[in-house]
């Protein structure tokens, strides 16, 4: 029966790298480039919750579902803004240039924010443990031990990406992502603002990281200024793996990769290099599947 505590296990750790995963996919789909920042936001996400997780608890019962709730919503929020406010400042002005510079400025965010972070009138380098949000309640079933949040990760991913889902099919802001997405200018003769629909873009996967990064530090030991460092990292291979640009196989890979993550780390002598299987399938999917799993190959003219 260990591989079924294994299963329940990889589902929650891919179910985070999933929900990061989706905000370097949309950001990519849009812009055509990686936000290496990204995985930042994810920790201002975290200690957003940290801090508001005491104040919450002075006006609502603390560990309640609904206090829960209220922090992850005003979380999401101060992260949108966040990612709004990178893109406006860092990213707009280096529009036009070429991809490379945009690359190395995200890289340069997201040393800007670790370094700024780790400063002891921010956060501070130390580790902090995270506060309960909900209660926690552990099911057994025979040897298996499933605790409450091993099921709401799952639950709270698939209901995002849904909801994600809709936003981008059936709403005048989502088919105005696909067309930014498709042709932007096309779109921008079109009458489509440009500027409000990436806007809209970095804040909502900016959201997304916030979410994922308040349910990654519910099952870390604690949130540090460098801990979106390793989830970043693996929900990039994760979007990778199951095609840059497209939002399933931003969550397909996810799953796989926090699956065969944990099933490695089971595995008596393979456990020491969980590191590395990350990036021996990034490896691996670049030499012999560069789209990804539900990517599709494009052919570009010359």
């Amino acid at each position: 029966m260990d591989w079924l505590q294994q299963l329940i296990n990889g589902l929650a750790q891919g179910s985070i790298y999933a929900l990061i995963a989706l905000g370097y996919t949309m950001v990519y789909g849009v812009l055509r480039f990686i936000n290496f920042a990204h995985s930042d936001v994810l920790m201002l996400g975290a200690f957003a919750a940290f801090f508001l997780a005491p104040v919450v608890g002075t006006i609502l019962p603390p560990q309640s579902y609904l206090g829960a709730f209220i922090i992850v919503i005003v979380s999401a929020a101060i992260c949108a803004a966040i990612g709004i406010l990178i893109e406006r400042l860092a990213y707009r002005p280096l529009r036009n240039r070429p991809k490379l510079t945009v690359l190395i400025t995200a890289i340069g965010v997201s040393l800007l924010i670790e370094f700024t972070c780790q400063h002891n009138a921010v956060f501070g380098a130390r580790t902090r443990p995270f506060p309960r949000l909900i209660p926690e309640h552990n099911f057994h079933l025979g040897n298996i031990v499933i605790a409450n949040h091993d099921v709401l990760v799952p639950i709270v991913t698939a209901a995002l990406l849904a909801l994600l889902w809709l936003v981008v099919q059936r709403t005048k802001i989502g088919m105005a992502m696909r067309a930014v997405a498709f042709n932007p200018q096309a779109a921008a003769l079109m009458g489509v603002n440009i500027n409000r629909v990436i806007s809209f873009t970095f804040g909502l996967g900016s959201a997304l990281a916030a979410i994922a990064g308040i349910l990654y530090a519910m099952r870390a030991p604690g949130i540090e200024p460098l801990m979106g460092i390793q989830p970043g990292l693996r929900a990039f291979i994760a979007a990778v793996l199951g095609g840059i640009g497209n939002l399933p196989g931003a969550a397909l890979g996810g799953l796989l990769l926090g699956l065969l993550e944990t099933f490695a780390g089971g595995i008596p002598g393979i456990s020491n290099y969980r590191d590395g299987i990350a990036f021996a399938i990034l490896i691996f999917i670049l030499l012999f599947r560069p789209a990804g799993l539900l990517g599709e190959v494009k052919t570009e003219k010359v």
